[in-house]
Parts: C-alpha cells; structure tokens; sequence
C-alpha cells in the first residue's frame, strides 16, 4: 500500500500571509510561527492578548471534513476533565473562512481556522509519567471516546485515512520488503503474525468515532505554579476518523511505551484508567497489546515511505528511532501474558463467555465425576477454550491458539454470516419437515447443485455418523443384503452399524472383531503399505487387490450391499488414494449388484481445493454422498443425497422421520454456510494455500528425511508421518512430542492414523498464508529442538 504524500495538498502560506490572514479574518493580531502538521499549515499567533492557532487546510480538502473535525472539537469542549482547543469565530461569525491561495492555481481556495491555543508541555518532554498521570490519559481517553459517540452516524467519518489503525496490517505487509534491514523486516512479520491471531477478535469489536492520533506530542501537559498534580490537554483533532473504538487506547498505548524501562506497566496504568470509565470485556483485553504494537508498525512503515518523498521534514519521522527501540523489545515479548498483566492491573477476572461458570479445576473436578471417562481430552494438561472466532481459539486467560485441527468449525469458528442466520431464524421459528417452510427446499436444491447427476434427492439429518448410518439403510434396502466392503483403518461413526464398518474401532483396544458382513480390503498407502509411491503402477495395483478380494466375497456366497470410503482418508492417516482407485472399486461393487458411498465427512465442500467434494478428485459418480456437520459450521447438520433410483426403493411404506433433520434454523445454517463458501471463494482460497503449504511442508521433509518420512495431501487436508531414524517405521512417541511441542507455540494439533504417528492438518479453511508460515517456522524451530 502506497502512503499519499501530503506535501501536494498542504498550503504553503508565508509567515507573513499567515498573520494578515490572522489578522484580517479573526482580529487576532500578532507574530506569526510556524507549527508541525502533516498536511495542515498550521500557525502560532503570539500577540499581548490569547494567543491562537490558525490552521489553514489545502484546495483538495473536503469542507464537510472541517465541518466533522469541528464537531468533534465542540463535544470534547464540553468535557471538563481535560483541556481541548477551543474553535474561535471570524469577524464575520464563521468558524471556516475561505481564503485565495495555497495551492498551485490563482484560483485555489484554502479553508482556515482559528482555534485556542492549549498550554503545555508534550508529553514526550515532559519526565516523569507517573502512574497516575497515565492513568489518568487513560480516563481522559475514555472520556472522548464516549463523548464522540454522537458523531458515529456522520458520513465524512468514515473517511479514507492511512493512519487509520484498521489499515496498519495492510501498510506494513506492504511495507516489509522496503525495508532492507533483515531484522527490522523479522520484528514486523513478528508483529504481523501476533495480530493476525487476533484479527478476528479486533474485527467484532465496537466501532464508532474516535479521536485517532492520541500521541504523545498530542497531549500536553501543565503544572500549574504551586501545584503538584498536573491538567492535561489533547489536541489535534485532525485523524478524527470511524474506527475500532479501542483504537483510541491502543493509539494511546503504543506511544506511552516509547523510551520507557517498563513499557508494560505504562500500558497497563493507561489500560486501568480507561477501564474505570469504560470497563474492558476480555475481547478487549486481549487485543490491546498486538493493536498498540501495529500501531507502532505502522509508524514507521509510514515514516519511511514520507521520508523518502520529503526527506527534510523532520516532523514526520519525530518517533521513528524511539518506535524502532520499542519495537525491538516489544517484539519479544508473548501478547497472551500481556493480556494477563493488563487483565490484572484492572483487576479483571479471566474471560467471560457463554457456557463459562467454573474455573479449570472445578470443570476437571466435576467432568470426572459426571462425565464419561471415554471422552479423551487433547492435552495431559487439558486446555480450557471458551471462545472461537475465524481459525483461532482463546483460553480463560485470554491467550489465543492457531487451530490446525478444527474442521467442523469449516467457514471459521463463530462466522458472523452463520451466526446470524442460526440467530435470526431461531428467533422466528423451529420445528420439523412435517410443515412446508422454504429453508428446506431451498437448501435441498442448493446441495443438489453441487452434485453431478443423478445425484438430486437429500436426507437431513444431525451429524455424520447419523448420515453414514442412513447411507447403511438406503443400500441395504435397495440390494436386499447387508454385507458391507470397507477399506482397512477405515472410520465411518459411532452407532452400532458404524463401529461395525470402522475397522479404526473394531480392530483396536476395546472392539470385538470384525463381524461376519464386513469384508476389509487394504488400504492402498503408498508409504508404507504393500504397493509404494516408488512403483508407478502402485495404484492399479491396490485397485487390482481389492478388485479380487471383493470377487472372492461373492464367489463365497456373499451378496454385497454396499462399499462405503472416504474419498480422502482420514484416520487411515490423510491418505490420497491413487488416481482411478475408486473408479475401478466402483466397477466391481456395481458389477456384483452394490451401492457405492462416498463419506465426505471429513473432505467436502472445497476443502480439498481442486474439487468442492473429494470425490472428483477421482473421477467417479457415487451412488451415495455423505457428509457432517462442516456443513452447520459446527451447527448440527449433515445430510445425505443420492439418486431417485434408490429413494424411491426406500420410500416402502415405513416412514423416515428425523425430529431435528432438516428443521428451519439447521437449514438456515447450512444455506449461510453455501454462501460464505462461495462468496469467501474459501475452495479457490483452499487450493492456493493448500498447495503453497504443501511445498512448504515438502521443503521441511527434504530438512530432516530421518524423521518426517511423508508428507501428503490435498488442499487444506494435510498429513505429516513420522518415522524412526532413517525407517519407515511407525514413531508414535515422536509425533507425540511434536504435537506437545507446537501447543507451546499456541498452534493445536493432533495425531491420527493406524499407528498414531500422523499429524493431522485440517483446519477452519479461512486458514490463510500468514499462518501456514507461522506453522511451518514454528514446526522447523521443534522438530531441530527435538533432533
């Protein structure tokens, strides 16, 4: 992003012109000195009475702007707690007065005003910032943010500004490669990563008119002779723009941590002073930090590109050398512990959200005690996440987590769109299929659109397992027999049918074996099973397998129902099957009678980038589509689609009836859902970042071969396998410990596979770049710690 240089639209007015304007316009007669601005001229007017300001605003400048800025200055008038200018009327009773000249024509117009002149030292000189004077910004700040509340309706706020704090990640991503120091280039990606983390938190925050520019040459300082306290005055009304309103603050923030041995606790005594007038919730707690360090960012990015066009003017790069010291420490530090000190310093308890009322020991107290020992947690020492938003999560202490691993939560955990439809219809109604309401239909012809023919009929239902196990029944009604081919380490869902075509569950510490209608064929894994990547003919080859293992089956004397398969592999270890593996597959179970499903669980809707279901990533038609609840966003819903052939040999008299299938407010989701997938371009975004994290990936195995043995996938569908030293062999302990290792970077993963040693990647796909090399960087830095 290109800084406008301001030097073409600020006036350039003579000392001399400025005190016949002054004097001319607003009786305020006496010598004239010119005052730093960035594209205002502005003016001191020393004379025997008040002294004044006069600021003389170029041709290009909006008047409805001026007329904004002066409204803002009139409602901070009113506050009585601190010093602000004051807007001073001409002769002729205008507080804007159009003056010739300023620009490159005869005929430009520049507009002027005349305000108070507010004593003081800047803060930036004046030593030392007691913490009761921070505090006491801190209030002053929050103060004004209320005060211009009233102005969050006028248009010319909503302004186009660069230093608006909003457009700081955008500069600085910009910005980096014009630097050509290495490490100040590494201390803005680190800054980058730490608010990209909590982007999504800043963006659901309030916004309103904020005063934008609370520097510390903005505020100005006065002891008055005899006193010990000090008054306080802001000016500079001039970035007045609509904005985050905790902008303001971390505008503050940022440069009260200049030049300080302790910027923290500056940051912290401001934060508290705000906080007793505008009480933080543990959104804002969060944030505060990674926006006081863009804001730091921004500056300098700023400052570098204005120098560049105006190298002689000092005023634009007054804070550059203090912002790139602090930056340097800044940097260093971990936001989440900076959220607890300012939680702390407010004497805040942890977060508050929906659902929390215990603290962790009393959750892990009573989860022991009421709630099914089955029921694994992630981490030995378990996390306690109480609030989601895009592809991060957030603990009780305000500390956020890069979710790899989420893939129910499939547009982003907490997706507004999604929110507010599950909302919205739920406050007008919920209740079953038995009543016509569009929301169903709609939805049904959605999802059918995303199908090839002749796949057109939808089952809704609550969740993946609930679809599989109607995909079980549909087949088994249409080819009047039960048997069952499944692929080896295959998962499919938790109800009895389920457990019994999930050799992941059967074959495994507490299963019973594989029932006697369940034939297994192997999984065709390229690394480490019969038939390798090395053999080109490694696919026909598993397919040539299969193809007459499921002959015998039926040479046997068994009819075969179905074959069910994910079209990519999840808990068999994010296997790609080989090109035309299901196409082969296919044929054989049609030849013998059966029903082919496909399990998008796990991989559907554009999650595999190249194809919105994976399935045509092999070329193939199913006779059955399943998925789960990516399709809610997490909301209970999944489905079923497939042909009217066999819907209608399952419409036999017995009626199929779901409580909550298809009921308004699921439909209503999964319809948000649709949209956002399609108006984000999240398949399109699914490949791109996909495919530039796999090589990355890649790149890191060619590094430590001895350890990472594969690395495989599709889209944002991922698997890392690691190995013993220089084998294939399984290395469950060592995927263990990377997995613990990343939960220290705050980056959730998690293992999977036959033998537990494969990382699983798969996560909200709003997953962008920026974290894929966060990922990357930090899965180098642990597997060369743990080498």
């Amino acid at each position: 992003m290109t800084i406008p240089d301001n030097v073409s639209c600020k006036p350039q007015f003579t000392i001399e012109q400025a005190e016949e304007i002054a004097g001319q316009n607003f009786a305020a007669f006496g010598t004239a000195k010119e005052l730093d601005g960035e594209r205002d001229q502005n003016f001191l007017i020393e004379s025997a009475g008040e002294n004044v300001v006069l600021k003389i605003s170029g041709p290009q400048v909006d008047q409805a702007l001026l007329e904004f800025e002066n409204q803002a200055l009139r409602l901070a008038e009113a506050i009585i707690e601190f010093d602000s200018p004051l807007l001073l009327k001409s002769i002729e009773n205008q507080v804007i007065v159009p003056v010739a000249g300023g620009g490159n024509s005869e005929s430009d117009v520049s507009l002027v005003r005349c305000i108070s002149f507010v004593s003081g030292i800047p803060l930036a000189k004046f030593k030392p910032h007691s913490v009761e004077l921070l505090a006491s910004l801190g209030r002053n700040l929050a103060l004004l943010t209320g005060a211009l509340s009233a102005l969050d309706r006028n248009s010319a706020a909503k302004r186009d500004l660069h230093w608006d704090l909003a457009k700081a990640p955008d500069i600085v991503r910009a910005s980096i490669p014009l630097f050509e120091d290495g490490s100040k280039q590494s201390q803005l990606q680190k800054l980058l990563r730490n608010y990209d983390e909590v982007a999504s938190r800043v963006e659901s925050l309030p916004k309103g008119v904020i005063h934008n520019d609370a520097n510390d040459y903005n505020w100005l300082i006065d002891v008055p002779s005899g006193s010990d306290s000090a008054t306080v005055g802001l000016i500079d009304f001039g970035d007045a723009v609509y904005s985050t309103k905790l902008n303001d603050l971390a505008i503050c923030c940022a440069y009260l941590m200049l030049g300080k041995q302790n910027p923290i606790d500056a940051l912290c005594a401001a934060a508290k002073g705000y906080h007793e007038i505008r009480p933080f919730d543990d959104v804002e707690t969060s944030v505060l930090f990674p926006l006081a360090c863009m804001r730091l960012a921004q500056s300098v990015c700023i400052a570098n590109q204005q120098k560049m066009l105006r190298p002689d003017d000092e005023y634009l790069t007054v804070t550059e050398k203090p912002a790139w010291a602090a930056i340097a420490r800044l940097v260093e530090l971990n936001p989440a512990d900076i959220a607890q000190q300012i939680r702390e310093s407010c004497n805040k308890t942890a977060v508050t959200a929906a659902g929390y009322l215990f603290d962790r020991q009393e959750i892990l107290r009573l989860r022991k005690r009421h709630i099914s020992p089955s029921l694994s947690l992630s981490y030995k020492n378990p996390l306690q996440i109480v609030m989601g938003k895009g592809q991060y999560l957030y603990d009780q202490n305000g500390a956020t987590y890069l979710d790899c691993v989420n893939n129910v939560c499939h547009v982003g955990h907490s997706h507004p769109v999604v929110v507010k439809a599950i909302a919205d219809q739920a406050a007008a109604l919920n209740t079953n299929t038995r009543y016509l309401h569009s929301n169903l239909v709609q939805l049904g012809q959605r999802l059918a659109q995303t199908m090839p023919a002749p796949l057109e009929v939808c089952y809704f239902v609550n969740s993946g397992s609930e679809a599989n196990d109607l995909a079980l029944r549909l087949a088994q009604t249409k080819s009047s027999s039960r048997d069952v081919v499944v692929l080896d380490h295959a998962y499919h869902g938790h109800t009895s049918a389920l457990i019994d075509v999930s050799p992941y569950k059967f074959q495994r510490t507490g299963g019973r074996g594989k029932p006697d209608h369940v034939h297994v064929i192997p999984m065709p894994d390229g690394f480490r099973g019969e038939f390798r990547y090395e053999d080109s003919e490694y696919g026909k080859k598993y397919a040539a397998q299969a193809v007459e293992q499921i002959d015998e089956f039926v040479k046997s004397g068994r009819k075969i129902s179905a074959f069910i398969a994910e079209s990519l592999l999840s808990c068999g270890g994010q296997i790609v099957l080989p090109d035309d593996y299901l196409k082969m597959i296919y044929e054989t179970i049609r030849r013998h009678g059966g029903v082919c499903i496909a399990d998008e669980v796990q991989v559907g809707f554009g999650r595999v980038g190249e194809s919105f279901w994976g399935f045509g990533l092999q070329n193939v038609v199913p006779d059955i589509v399943t998925m789960g609840k990516p399709f809610g966003n997490g909301h209970p819903l999944a489905a079923v689609v497939t042909t009217r052939e066999i819907a209608d040999a399952f419409d036999n008299g017995m009626e199929y009836f779901n409580t909550f299938g298809g009921n308004p407010v699921s439909c209503a989701a999964g319809l948000a859902v649709l949209d956002v997938i399609d108006k984000e371009g999240l398949q399109e975004h699914a490949a791109t970042i996909g495919d530039s994290l796999l090589g990355q990936l890649k790149e890191l195995q060619a590094k430590y071969p001895a350890r990472l043995g594969d690395v495989r996938g599709k889209g944002l569908f991922l698997g890392l396998e690691f190995t013993q030293p220089d084998t294939r062999l399984p290395d469950a302990g060592f995927a263990a410990l990377v997995k613990q290792a990343m939960l220290q970077h705050k980056i959730l993963l998690s293992t999977d596979g036959p033998d537990d040693n494969v990382i699983k990647f798969k996560p909200p796909m709003v997953f962008d770049q920026a974290n894929a090399d966060r990922l990357v960087d930090n899965l180098e830095q642990t597997l060369s710690s743990l080498e």
